[in-house]
């Protein structure tokens, strides 16, 4: 056998190995035992973007001076704040103390491949919302300027124009502007 048709052979079974994997990326978020409300909604916020793209996040929180005398206040803390996210993640490893700084590991339900196409299918969604409906009545014929001093004249109205209504207000533009060239400016 051919050695280099052999590790070109290797070479391609190693690249589709890696196309399937995922890697696995540890978010940290740091917070305080004296957090305030608003701050807490913005960095659970943040574990939750995290959660569902389908990376764990590492919540650590720092305690200094006197706030080392009070592990309970920063458990409780973990404690909110799994509870809050617990339909996107799950806690992975509980909280612990280490030194100064307690941390806990918070793992997404879903997987990071999952996650990718769960948000490319919503997505899609959104786009399929955003799309503009089209009108269902036909665009008016566009009518070209004569050459000379008189203006064209509006088109008669249709029996379907006539419409009585509550007011005479002006029609809107139709949706699609005319492809005519001569009314376009750009280099000549």
């Amino acid at each position: 056998m051919d050695y280099g048709k052999f590790k070109y052979e290797s070479a391609v079974k190693a690249r589709e190995s890696r196309k399937n994997q995922t890697q696995t990326v540890v978010k940290e978020i740091k917070l305080r035992p004296k957090i305030d409300p608003h701050d807490y909604g913005t960095k659970k916020g943040h574990v939750e973007r995290f959660l569902k793209a389908g990376d764990k996040v590492k919540v650590t929180i720092m305690f200094r001076g006197r706030e080392q005398s009070r592990p309970e206040l920063g458990f409780r803390l973990l404690q909110r704040l799994a509870g809050d996210v617990e339909e996107l993640g799950f806690v992975e490893s509980a909280p612990k103390q280490d030194g100064r700084n307690m941390i806990m590991v918070i793992g997404p339900h879903r997987k990071k491949s999952e996650a990718k196409a769960h948000a490319a299918s919503q997505q899609n969604q959104q786009n399929q919302q955003d799309r503009p409906v089209p009108s269902p009545r036909p665009a008016a014929p566009v009518t070209q300027p004569s050459s000379g001093a008189q203006q064209s004249q509006p088109a008669p109205r249709t029996q379907q124009d006539q419409t009585p209504g509550p007011a005479e207000a002006p029609e809107p533009a139709p949706a699609e502007p005319a492809a005519d060239s001569a009314a376009v400016p750009g280099p000549a």
